[in-house]
């Protein structure tokens, strides 16, 4: 910076000249009209022009009272020191003069230009004029450091910095007298580019630059910054209005003309379009203003054709299409309501339609009856996660489908009951884990198993399915039938994450038991061996703890003399082994194999203990009634004539009455020409009454347990409540039994009387409908 020499004068006690504005003006008014006209200018002529400016602001003038100020003892922050003084008011005055007059000049050149002409005249003249004034801002800092400053800390109105009011003289002397002719022509140009011209965007975001420049705050003249005040205002509003009326012509007549799912193509182009626009030449703060105008007039507008589209879309799969709309429609607030509710119900539809379609297979087929369930599923759980996004809300319609369909459909419907799905679903999980020639690689069944869980996970009576769950597991367990230990385990996992420790407690129960069982038959053989009388026969024994397996006690029964001495020596072992428990046979679950000597060939028969009693009494003799085996085996009526059917369709029986109608005159012989091509015969199937009976128990079983558990959660509920109304009372109970079941409001109020006689709670005298706890 150019040195300023203070030399003494004699009029001037300070020590301080006088700089008059006419000394300096003329040659830094030619400086600013070199700069104005865009010559290039040497740095020492630059720094000229700054210490003119410095000279005059740190000048005395003791005549002009309109820039004197009293000196004060304090120094303020940027001031000089030493008394000198600042002035600026009359070089402010004569640089707004000059920068007026220059504007003036150039609006009497371009006023009559229009369209592209007028934008290309006021970008560039804007553009020169923008960095003229920057360097003119440069040098009067001094001026802009000192006195502006000084003057804007004291609250005078209308002062600015020199470049703010080189954009304020711009804004009164160019901006207000062309800003609509070159709005105009900057909306004209966005319309051709809309409709397919190329534009020279340039000229656009010089005009946008201009505005936004001009959006001084009046209230803080030297703050950073623009407000956007002459954007919004002058531009950003007409720009809205345009594209509104732009699109809602262009979306009726496309709709006009081309189906729904080209629209929707175009409406993507279009949106992504005006993203662009913002980012190529408008104003960043315009976008969400834009996006709405454009959501609203391409979308909003148009939701009722996109809703009957949209079911349209689901009956021809057009995924594609589908993920369009989604995209579409969930950028308007609370638009995909009705996109959810559709595709709900069509799920519904279509799970009960498939399942329909499989008829009286899916009655009686769990396999076909699940793998349905799972194909309608797997299809929709696709269709949610790709087209839309795996959005909360169209997960929870899809679930709320699946929930509907699987607990109401036609199969329930014919077995009159909504008990049947977790039934038929717990009879596939028995098909898969149980020992079969199909069974399934380590890996796949594993994945079978999750998918079992998915439809699992829908349903509702899920105390149904343990009841037949666990039924199943013992037999597999109980018959050495399960295809894998670690596949079964994985299962009880499953189940214990989905619905806790207290669910799966009794099967974990049996696994234990199965384990302790095989200890125990090492610790009856060693038993054997060390006492010197081993057993002429194998005997193998499982111990059952009697409150965790789902089995009936065994009816009376005569055990054959052949078995009679394994039964009392375990027997005996077990008792000096746990002193105090006893032992109930379970007959009709056990199972041996025969021998036999009487055939032409040797064939080891694999029997149910009943079938065993019945054919060792042939060792007796070649003939006998049905009395006669009634009385020496003691097995029930009903049940021994099953028993003897099944002998007699396997052909080691035979009699001359009608199998069919077997009376207790009927006599059954030995079949002494009995033949068959495998040597090990399995004649162990099971009983037809045995199966339904077990389904009837099975399902009355699951009364009396719901009865018991709603119970309880009626007296918990009233011991943490102490007084609660009927209605909150049912609503309680409903909420903390819905993840087992979902108990009946009949049921609960049956429940509620049992409690007020056992004397658990009491009506409330003078309350209607309001009950308390009797602690």
């Amino acid at each position: 910076m150019a040195s300023v020499s203070r030399g003494g004068g004699g009029s001037n006690p300070h020590g301080l000249r006088q700089i008059g504005l006419d000394q300096i003006w003329d040659d830094l008014k030619s400086g600013i009209d070199h700069v104005y006209k865009r010559q290039s200018m040497k740095k020492n002529r630059y720094m000229e022009l700054y210490t003119h400016v410095y000279n005059y602001c740190t000048s005395v003038h003791q005549s002009n009272q309109g820039q004197q100020r009293t000196p004060t003892s304090k120094s303020k922050k940027g001031q000089p020191q030493g008394g000198a003084q600042i002035v600026g008011l009359e070089l402010y005055r004569r640089l707004r003069e000059f920068l007026k007059n220059y504007l003036e000049n150039l609006r009497k050149d371009g006023q009559d230009f229009m369209d592209e002409i007028v934008l290309k005249f006021y970008t560039q003249q804007w553009e020169e004029y923008q960095f003229s004034s920057k360097v003119l801002n440069g040098v009067c800092a001094y001026l802009n450091r000192h006195w502006v400053r000084r003057e804007c800390d004291e609250g005078r109105k209308g002062i600015y910095e020199i470049y703010s009011l080189a954009l304020v003289t711009w804004r009164d002397n160019l901006f207000k007298q062309l800003n609509k002719q070159v709005t105009n022509a900057v909306l004209k140009l966005i319309e051709r580019e809309r409709s397919g011209e190329t534009i020279n965007t340039r000229l656009v975001s010089g005009v946008i630059n201009c505005y936004v420049e001009l959006g001084l705050n009046e209230e803080e003249p030297t703050s950073k910054g623009p407000t956007l005040t002459v954007y919004k205002d002058h531009f950003e509003s007409h720009f809205l209005e345009d594209t509104e009326t732009f699109y809602t012509r262009e979306s009726t007549e496309f709709l006009r003309q081309n189906p729904v799912t080209e629209y929707m193509k175009k409406a993507e182009a279009r949106l992504v379009e005006e993203q662009r626009r913002v980012q190529v030449y408008l104003h960043e703060s315009t976008y969400d203003s834009l996006a709405r105008v454009c959501e609203k007039v391409l979308i909003e507008k148009h939701l009722e054709i996109f809703h009957s589209e949209f079911q349209n879309l689901l009956n021809d799969d057009k995924n594609d299409d589908l993920g369009r709309m989604y995209q579409l429609v969930s950028r308007i607030q609370d638009g995909l309501g009705e996109l959810k509710s559709l595709l709900e119900t069509h799920i519904h539809n279509q799970g009960l339609s498939a399942i329909e379609k499989c008829g009286e297979a899916a009655h009686n087929d769990p396999k076909v009856y699940v793998q349905t369930i799972l194909d309608v599923h797997k299809k929709y759980n696709a269709l949610v996660m790709t087209a839309f996004n795996n959005d909360a809300g169209f997960v929870a319609a899809l679930d709320k489908a699946c929930g509907r369909f699987i607990n109401n459909n036609a199969v329930t419907r014919m077995a009159n009951s909504s008990s049947k799905s977790p039934e038929l679903l717990a009879r596939y999980c028995d098909l898969l884990l149980k020992k079969s020639s199909k069974n399934p690689e380590e890996q796949e069944l594993e994945d079978t198993l999750n998918q079992v869980m998915v439809v699992f996970k829908y349903i509702e009576d899920k105390d149904v399915f343990q009841k037949f769950y666990s039924k199943m597991l013992a037999k597999r367990l109980v018959q050495h039938m399960s295809a894998s230990d670690d596949a079964e385990a994985s299962m009880i996992s499953k189940l214990k994450q989905a619905c806790g420790f207290e669910y799966t407690s009794k099967l974990q129960r049996m696994f234990q038991d199965i384990g302790v069982s095989k200890d125990l038959n090492e610790q009856f053989k060693r038993h054997l061996q060390n006492s010197g009388e081993p057993l002429d026969i194998d005997f193998c024994i499982q111990v059952l703890s009697s409150g965790s397996w789902p089995f009936q006690q065994s009816c009376s029964f005569v055990l054959p003399i052949e078995l009679e001495r394994s039964f009392q020596r375990f027997t005996t072992f077990y008792g000096s082994q746990h002193s105090g428990r006893k032992l109930m046979w379970l007959y009709q679950m056990s199972k041996g194999e025969l021998v036999t000597n009487c055939f032409k060939n040797r064939y080891t028969l694999q029997a149910s203990t009943f079938q065993m009693a019945v054919l060792l009494q042939y060792n007796q003799g070649d003939s006998f009634s049905v009395q006669q085996l009634l009385e020496s085996t003691q097995i029930k009526q009903d049940t021994l004539v099953q028993v003897l059917q099944i002998l007699l369709k396997s052909k080691l029986l035979v009699s001359e009455h009608d199998e069919n109608d077997l009376q207790p005159c009927s006599v059954l012989s030995l079949f002494l020409q009995y033949k068959n091509r495998k040597l090990r015969v399995n004649i162990n199937v099971p009983m037809k009454t045995e199966v339904k009976a077990e389904q009837e128990s099975t399902h009355q079983h699951i009364e009396e347990d719901r009865k018991l558990l709603i119970q309880a959660a009626i007296v918990r509920i009233m011991k943490m409540r102490k007084v609660l109304k009927h209605q909150q009372l049912l609503a309680e109970v409903l909420n903390q039994l819905s993840s087992r079941f979902k108990p009946r409001v009949p049921i609960i109020k049956k429940c509620i009387d049992i409690l007020i006689e056992k004397e658990y709670l009491e009506r409330v005298e003078g309350q209607k409908d309001t009950y308390s706890y009797l602690a």
